[in-house]
């Protein structure tokens, strides 16, 4: 006789029983994931016990949904000890670590667990005298390429809690919620030891677990209202309880804006503010804030216009002066900071040090996530000293362009402010801040930004900024701000507000984004999400965006990046594009509303009768020299002329040509590891280099038309873009101005800018180049004087035609010495890498040091110095170091991708000690030419040194 069926499947489930939980772990986890991020088995996780971390990849940022390899988790906690609410502590593994303990087990195809045992303290190794908050993770592919984060692409945390009486809810997850009438809300609550465990809303009992640690129950939002509902547990002998609100919205108040307002905030008087914010096609929005405690409810509820574009709401009471932090929650899902806020408050402002930005309110990290903005009424508006500055003309600007982290080691414009002074005395009339205004993280370049109308708070407060630039203009340098609304990336509130995660690779604008193309036109140049600028919307924020850096900064105009993206016409961007030229002059002539003299600097590198057509305008265009003028300064073939404005046909000295920017290779690194050579001449020497250095400058200062310098070059920076990547911090080298050779080009800049500023005839419109060969010249034509540039740029001695415009007296000017022209062709000798100046004007023979070829002297602070000989070398480096009492002491060698290659000594060291490198690795094989790092230690001091082996 066969047994039933259901009883030989209860036979099986007791003999299964192992198998059946696991499956019933699955199953529930797999009903639960789907809405929820990760969740733990317990769901009420304590210090002292295992739990499982379940990972859903397919909800949150969904940044590894479908993905096929390996993840991992980057998982640390915060305990009490932590700085604040995102200091991660006791990490179990770095980033880049593929730890078997940070390995994720995949359960299906987006769903992951992780077992942390025997227990969370003991698996993160936290001592007892701790207590664990929560546990915080980021998961991550092998080479942390896609990460899985919150849907705001924030950490995640997860409450942790001592062993006793606990209680949690496990759903809803939110602490506030908005509803509709009649929705259900499903609560979900776990306890620990407890004995009873009790829902209440509005303080008013409801229902009672169905045991003592759980309790399930369905809310029926029937009614309108605010709603407090708290779960409680209790022992008999003590109550825990948990608590969530939700509100059920009614219809949205339909009402225009107040006469005058304007999206972003309004403020209207020392208690008042109104916020608004455009964002078509959403059903409702809040003002979610410190005002509201960051709950959703009727007070923060906000309008809607007739229209339905701009949501609205006026917010009274507040304290004068006292800032508040704010984000719109929309449609119940998305929060978002303001995008015209001029102050964001984000989880990366816990590493911007006190002494950068003081007083820097703190990020609400029990509140909220993503990044937020700042209102603050009664703010004491800045005093400008200098209401009428006039910034230089076009023709005759010397642009400085500098990146602030890069260029000062505190990256704030406090110690900004005290770097003006040299760059007056290097002879720029203009400096060009690479872009200010809020970007993604702290240290960038600034092409990922994500507010516009908010100043990087890496860099210290807005009014320091004001003060810069006011103190700039006192000493009559223009400041030019770049500027990027050719694309956004995630964190941008405009492109949050429009989002499809699911399309393309990587998510892109929905089709209902007013502002953004949903995939850019130019696949070929395309970064982030890309502005249409066809866009009646997209024109109305740049031209907010540019007034209000000119106004309220009082910035004397941009550097637009990339405008050959301001486009929609399909291709590269490289042809003729009449759309593009209308759409860039209408950008300009709503600049110069505003400002009449304002610079318009654009990033273009399109065909050339486009560029054209913008100078004629009155626009100024990037010229970038880069290739040409470092492969004269190496010693090789160049043709300069392509830096002259009448080269490429056009009207006006609208070209900014420059040797360097932040985006091409530094001059002196090309000199010394490339330079050309021979038997008694080479350029890779660091004089030699240097001397070619100021030889390209003659040549690039005296073209007439605006120039650009990068930052350090006037130093002979040279250290490569690429070292230890493009985008990564660079040394910041200001001992460079304590060698003579290097000060000695520093003086060349700055005659050389002299002249171009100061001299009309380096402005003439009657010139002549012939900089094709290896013996270059210029000759400028000019009713105040004329002028003879001559330069040999071989690596042997030549001679070269003057061709001089009249007989008589010439002057050269570095030299202050005169010849008598008596044939206007009769050539002229030059040593390799000589250059002259000619003028039929006598002018001031510039101070410009002549003692060079010095051996330099690095100095510890405290410790002792260190002399590195010869540097550059063929053969070896001779290290004599001099240590100022016994201490410690380590000389290492490292190659350019921070690899240790040799270690000259390590121990315990007092007095003079000399060693000798002779260039081979620690196996005593012959290493490869290059630039390599000395690393110096003398007991807690650390410094670097470049050495050149050639």
């Amino acid at each position: 006789m066969r047994q039933p069926f259901f009883s030989i499947f209860l036979n099986w489930l007791i003999m299964n029983k192992k198998i059946i939980s696991l499956l019933i772990v699955i199953l529930v986890y797999f009903s639960v994931i789907n809405a929820q991020l990760v969740t733990t088995d317990p769901s009420v996780p304590t210090d002292t016990n295992p739990v499982t971390i379940y990972f859903d990849a397919s909800q949150g940022s969904q940044g590894l949904m479908n993905y096929s390899g390996d993840i991992y988790a980057h998982a640390g906690v915060i305990t009490n000890l932590s700085s604040s609410g995102s200091d991660w502590k006791y990490v179990i593994a770095g980033w880049s670590e593929n730890t078997t303990k940070a390995k994720m087990t995949r359960v299906s195809t987006n769903l992951y667990s992780l077992e942390i045992t025997p227990s969370i303290r003991d698996f993160y190794g936290v001592p007892v005298s701790e207590q664990i908050l929560q546990m915080a993770f980021v998961f991550r592919n092998e080479d942390g390429s896609k990460t899985g984060k919150t849907e705001t692409g924030g950490d995640i945390f997860i409450d942790v809690f001592e062993e006793g009486l606990n209680v949690k809810l496990v759903n809803p997850t939110e602490s506030s919620l908005v509803v509709e009438l009649n929705d259900q809300i499903v609560v979900e609550a776990s306890a620990t030891l407890s004995t009873s465990i009790s829902l209440y809303i509005n303080n008013s009992f409801v229902v009672s677990g169905a045991t003592a640690t759980e309790l399930d129950y369905t809310i029926t939002a029937d009614t309108d209202g605010e709603f407090w509902v708290r779960v409680e547990a209790t022992d008999g002998l003590e109550t825990v309880a948990d608590s969530f609100f939700y509100f059920v919205r009614p219809s949205v108040v339909v009402e225009d804006l107040p006469m005058g307002i304007e999206p972003g905030i309004n403020y209207i008087d020392d208690n008042t503010v109104i916020l608004a914010l455009y964002a078509p096609n959403k059903n409702y929005v809040f003002a979610l804030g410190d005002f509201s405690d960051w709950v959703a409810r009727a007070d923060n509820y906000m309008k809607n216009t007739i229209d339905g574009n701009t949501w609205w709401i006026e917010l009274t009471g507040l304290t004068a002066g006292k800032e508040y932090i704010y984000q719109y929650f929309v449609d119940g899902i998305l929060r978002i900071g303001d995008p015209y806020a001029d102050k964001t408050s984000d989880p990366n402002d816990k590493w911007i040090p006190n002494e950068t930005y003081p007083g820097l309110i703190e990020y609400p990290w029990e509140k909220t996530t993503g990044v937020a903005t700042v209102i603050q009424t009664a703010q004491q508006d800045y005093v400008w000293a200098n209401t009428s500055f006039i910034p230089p003309s076009k023709e005759d600007l010397v642009i400085y362009e500098l990146h602030i982290r890069d260029f000062i080691a505190k990256h704030d414009y406090k110690t900004l402010i005290d770097t003006i002074d040299y760059l007056d005395r290097l002879g720029i009339n203009a400096i060009e801040l690479m872009p200010v205004n809020e970007f993604e993280g702290n240290e960038s370049w600034g092409y990922n930004p994500s507010y516009y109308f908010a100043p990087d708070k890496y860099y210290g407060p807005k009014n320091k900024l004001k003060t810069f630039i006011d103190s700039c203009h006192s000493q009559g340098i223009a400041v030019i701000l770049d500027m990027v609304l050719n694309h956004s990336y995630g964190q941008s509130p405009l492109t949050m507000l429009y989002w499809d995660a699911n399309a393309g690779d990587w998510g892109q604008p929905s089709a209902e984004n007013p502002w953004y193309n949903q995939v850019s036109p130019n696949p070929v140049y395309a970064w982030g999400s890309d502005f249409d600028h066809e866009s009646d919307d997209t024109k109305a924020f740049v031209d907010r965006v540019n007034k209000y850096w000119l106004s309220e900064y009082k910035f004397d105009g941009f550097r637009f990046d990339f405008t050959k993206g301001f486009t929609n016409t399909p291709g590269d961007g490289g042809a003729y594009d009449a759309a593009r030229i209308n759409i860039l002059k209408r950008m300009a002539l709503k600049i110069w509303e505003t400002n009449s003299n304002a610079y318009v600097i654009l990033e273009h590198f399109a065909e050339n009768s486009e560029e054209k057509s913008l100078a004629d305008f009155g626009m100024m265009i990037w010229g970038n020299m880069n290739h040409d003028y470092l492969e004269a300064s190496m010693g090789y073939t160049s043709n300069l002329s392509w830096g002259s404005y009448q080269s490429r046909g056009w009207n006006d000295p609208h070209l900014v040509t420059y040797m360097e920017s932040h985006d091409e290779e530094r001059m002196m690194f090309k000199n010394i590891s490339y330079g050309n050579s021979n038997d008694t001449y080479n350029v890779k020497q660091l004089w030699i280099a240097l001397q070619r250095a100021e030889l390209t400058a003659t040549f690039f200062f005296t073209i007439p038309g605006p120039k650009m310098i990068w930052q350090f070059g006037e130093l002979g920076y040279d250290v490569s873009i690429d070292v230890p990547c493009r985008v990564c911090n660079k040394p910041i080298l200001w001992d460079y101005y304590e060698v003579n050779d290097r000060l000695r080009l520093y003086q060349v800049y700055s005659s050389l800018a002299d002249l171009k500023v100061n001299e009309p005839a380096f402005g003439t419109d009657n010139f002549q180049l012939n900089t094709s060969g290896m013996q270059k010249r210029i000759n400028l034509y000019h009713a105040d004087m004329d002028v003879v540039v001559l330069g040999n740029f071989d690596i042997v001695p030549g001679n070269i035609d003057p061709n001089f415009s009249v007989t008589g007296r010439w002057y050269e000017y570095f030299t202050g010495d005169s010849v008598d022209v008596t044939g206007t062709s009769d050539l002229i000798d030059l040593e390799a890498g000589e250059y002259r100046i000619y003028t039929t004007k006598r002018l001031t023979t510039p101070d410009i040091i002549t003692d060079v070829k010095d051996l330099p002297i690095s100095k510890f602070e405290n410790s002792g110095s260190i002399k590195i000989y010869p540097n550059p070398s063929s053969s070896g480096f001779q290290v004599a170091l001099n240590t100022k009492e016994q201490k410690s002491l380590s000389l290492e060698i490292f190659n350019l991708s921070g690899k240790k290659v040799n270690s000259l000594y390590t121990g315990e060291h007092f007095g003079l000690l000399e060693l000798y490198w002779d260039g081979s690795n620690n196996a005593g094989l012959e290493i490869s030419s290059g630039m390599y790092f000395l690393h110096a230690r003398i007991g807690d001091e650390h410094e670097v040194y470049k050495l050149i082996k050639q």
